[in-house]
């Protein structure tokens, strides 16, 4: 038996693997789960960035023809003018949510969940990493269709500082319901649901092809209960200059509901919710 070595009380502590002291970060491990949140949708780059494009081409196509050249203005603006930011921030929307919920429930479907939650990342570290393909997916969608609408409308960006600000709210509040979502899903069917059900209706009836001022009453106030609608009307206020609600008013709202969700979607990551079923 090898003689026992007595322990200097002067020697510092070693610390416990995974354990963390106050203020440090596990950089090297938030960096490697955001690099892969990016790498999962650009290795796909077809499907997550350049269908979008065409889907939003085809509605600025349709309604192109629909309303006929030069006819139709919305808030004193040509309605394809007025359509631009609708489309664009629908797209965020959904993007963002789907980059998020798209990787949870494919991890914990396939199994591989544990890979994520074994190394020595804390619920923080997790939730910034996610975050950080929405981010990335959300904004180069955002760069590329707004780069298109730029073109085709002949106008620039009234207020781009604005319109980034929305673009950046919005992919991190539908980044984090997606992490809500992907952590509630147990199977695709589940997830579809949500994204069918919930996602879709509220990116489309939030102000997306319409003014709500048009809406009749109760749907007008409800509408001002909706962040999303506040999304799209700051992300027009910033292309167009005109919105339909108060630009602070909508800005303290959004930042509300980000704050909120990323809150409840911290909690569940730190205590495991439905992430190792």
């Amino acid at each position: 038996m090898p003689p026992l070595i007595p322990i200097d009380p002067s020697a510092p502590d070693l610390p416990a693997m995974g354990v963390r002291r106050f203020g440090r970060v596990n950089w090297l491990g938030l960096q490697t789960l955001a690099v892969r949140e990016v790498m999962r949708f650009m290795a796909v780059w077809q499907q997550t960035v350049f269908a979008p494009l065409m889907t939003a081409a085809l509605f600025v196509l349709i309604f192109a023809l629909a309303m006929g050249q030069g006819r139709g203005q919305v808030m004193g603006l040509p309605y394809l003018v007025f359509l631009g930011p609708g489309i664009l921030m629908m797209t965020v929307v959904q993007n963002a949510f789907a980059n998020t919920s798209s990787s949870i429930t494919s991890a914990k479907v396939q199994g591989n969940i544990v890979d994520t939650l074994m190394p020595p990342l804390s619920a923080g570290e997790l939730l910034a990493g996610y975050l950080a393909g929405s981010v990335a997916r959300a904004g180069l969608v955002a760069l590329v269709i707004g780069t298109g609408m730029v073109i085709v409308t002949g106008r620039g960006i009234v207020h781009p500082l604005w319109a980034l600000a929305f673009v950046l709210l919005a992919a991190l509040l539908l980044g984090g319901l997606g992490i809500l979502a992907g952590i509630l899903a147990q199977k695709f069917d589940q997830m579809a649901a949500i994204s069918n059900f919930v996602i879709t209706p509220l990116s489309f009836l939030s102000g997306t092809f319409y003014s709500v001022q048009a809406l009749p009453e109760p749907f007008r106030t409800l509408s001002h209960w909706n962040p999303v609608f506040y999304l799209i009307d700051g992300a027009r206020f910033g292309v167009t200059g005109v919105s339909d609600a108060p630009v602070w008013r909508g800005l303290l709202v959004c930042v509300a509901a980000v704050a909120v969700v990323l809150w409840l979607a911290w909690r569940w990551l730190k205590s495991g919710y439905r992430m190792k079923a």
